[in-house]
């Protein structure tokens, strides 16, 4: 599959020259959902269906694709005419590999399949801004994204998946069920509505328990700190482009808290018997994202993180991992979920010594060949301050989303000079950085689009609902809401609308209980419940409370009794 996005995305580069001569080349690459390029022209989403119907042409004419390899020289002359490839070759080193397909040729690695043939269905999806490298100081490129397959079935399949995604949608059905929305007056930073934040509150509370059960304490640190603080920890040199910065550029508000929590721990000297201490906060993050990448509440730069740091001695790494990996998976068995360990190495753009790098990812591989975990090794995607383990989650449609997070770190610990008095010597802590749902706003988009909408019982913003069959109940329907509401989030709904309408707009809501009261539940002191997946039950007001409770503090995903 990489290899056919490889040659669509060429594909797609020979189209647009062909359509339009003037284009420039950018990059163009497979990517994890398809493949795209980038080009400095003037095209708009009107378009793509040309380019698509030029790409058919182009697959129907079978053209080989040839590797060939070439001196710089000789690649400087071919691309004379692409001032973005020119600046490329200033950074390669021969031999220099390109990829010819008829009249079309590109500086390229590959792979590639054998002919443009092979690439039997190409869908071209939208046209968006791209930075040049990038980097926002240069010039903004169009970036055309596509998906391509080996066989028109397949298309039709992943089209299916996406229309799928489209009705679940998170920012649509956020709107439909008044949970947030967005402003032009705070760029990136959700208004969570009342429905919206009970959710929030409920993942954060759950989180507050597990924290509780696994001995974090919750702390408190301040949302500005001065620049000499993030030039101690790195973040000044590595992460400054993402900060924002104010004061005259001698503060800036926090993107993470782990220099925060370094300074608690410094506040006073510590004993070795204190060791693990571990830290948690759920204050709000900022950080300084490219507009063009904001996407709802995927992608903010107001966010809410189940941040947590340990520090703890060395004898005690394996043990604390382990309990980490642990509580990540009894997080996760609570949404129906099996978390998939990913091993980060240390990147190009790394702080500290080679030598406590490699002794760091040894110790996260230790952790995880001891717990039995099937996971994969991903090169070079560590944090700037050390190796991490990555924990990937596949939602209702497949899809796979990065949440939580255990990362190990000899460097801050060192730069700061964080010490402990040991039994006959000082010594050096250890520090982990954990987020487990990571942002809680990512991850409550991840949950909207996961459940569509249809939360479980214990996350849904209206838990109940009563409904009057007549007017001549109405005082016992407030009666049951007047009993209900202070165990479940409930609504009565008293307006002068037919009782399939009333069902219909709770069903609309996603509301799990709907509960229906007339003349024969007054008389029994009775309500007839309607369950989201189409069950009904009659019972006594406290059988019903009783049970519903139950289900919310197992934290259950089904209705079931």
């Amino acid at each position: 599959m990489e290899a056919l996005d490889h040659t669509a995305a060429h594909i797609l580069a020979q189209a647009v020259k062909r359509l339009f001569p003037n284009a420039k080349l950018g990059i163009g690459s497979a990517s994890e959902t398809g493949f795209f390029y980038d080009f400095d022209a003037d095209i708009s989403e009107k378009d793509l269906p040309k380019i698509e119907k030029e790409m058919y042409k182009i697959i129907k004419e079978d053209i080989p694709v040839v590797r060939k390899e070439v001196t710089k020289e000789q690649a400087k002359s071919l691309f004379k005419d692409e001032p973005y490839k020119l600046e490329i070759l200033k950074d390669l080193e021969p031999p220099i590999t390109i990829y010819e397909q008829g009249d079309f040729v590109d500086l390229c690695k590959g792979p590639h399949v054998s002919s443009t043939g092979k690439v039997k269905a190409v869908k071209l999806l939208s046209v968006s801004g791209a930075y040049w490298k990038g980097n926002k100081d240069n010039k903004q490129l169009v970036r055309i994204r596509g998906v391509a397959f080996p066989s028109k079935k397949d298309l039709e399949n992943y089209l299916k998946r996406i229309e799928e995604a489209s009705k679940r949608d998170h920012r649509r059905i956020g709107k439909a069920l008044d949970l947030f929305s967005l402003k032009e007056e705070a760029v990136g930073m959700p208004f969570f509505h009342p429905k919206g934040w009970s959710i929030f509150l409920e993942l954060v509370n759950f989180m507050r328990e597990i924290n509780k059960k696994y001995g974090f304490q919750e702390v408190r640190t301040p949302m500005m700190m001065s620049k000499e603080l993030w030039k101690r920890s790195g973040h000044w040199d590595h992460y400054k482009e993402n900060m924002f910065v104010v004061e005259g550029g001698e503060y800036a508000i926090k993107p993470m808290n782990c220099p925060g929590h370094i300074l608690l721990y410094s506040s006073r000297p510590r004993s070795y018997k204190e060791l693990p201490i571990r830290y948690a906060e759920f204050t709000p993050l900022h950080r300084n994202e490219i507009r063009g990448t904001l996407h709802g509440l995927m992608r903010v730069t107001e966010l809410s993180q189940d941040d947590a740091h340990v520090f703890l001695r060395e004898d005690q790494l394996q043990e604390e991992i382990n309990r980490l990996i642990n509580l990540i998976k009894e997080v996760y068995s609570v949404f129906g979920m099996e978390p998939k360990p990913v091993l980060s190495t240390r990147p190009d753009d790394f702080m500290g010594d080679v030598k406590v790098w490699d002794k760091a990812e040894k110790e996260l591989k230790s952790a995880l060949d001891k717990s039995g975990l099937d996971y994969t090794i991903e090169e070079g995607e560590g944090a700037f301050y050390g190796p991490k383990i990555d924990f990937i989650i596949e939602d209702a449609l497949g899809r796979k989303r990065q949440t939580a997070t255990i990362q190990l770190d000899f460097q801050l610990p060192e730069r700061f000079g964080l010490e402990y008095e040991g039994p006959n010597k000082k010594g050096r802590p250890i520090m982990i950085h954990r987020a487990v749902l990571g942002s809680i706003e990512r991850f409550m988009g991840i949950m909207i689009e996961h459940y569509a909408g249809k939360f479980p019982i214990w996350l849904a913003p209206v838990q109940a609902i009563v409904l009057p069959i007549t007017d001549a109940v109405k005082d016992y329907a407030l009666d049951v809401y007047t009993r209900i509401k202070n165990d479940l989030r409930t609504e009565v709904n008293l307006e002068p609308e037919t009782l399939n309408k009333k069902i219909r707009n709770a069903q609309l809501q996603n509301i799990p209980f709907i509960i229906v009261v007339g003349n024969r539940e007054k008389e029994n002191n009775t309500i007839s419940i309607r369950t989201l997946d189409g069950n009904t039950k009659t019972m006594p007001i406290e059988e019903f409370l009783s049970k519903a409770k139950s289900l919310i503090n197992k934290r259950v995903n089904s209705y079931t009794w």
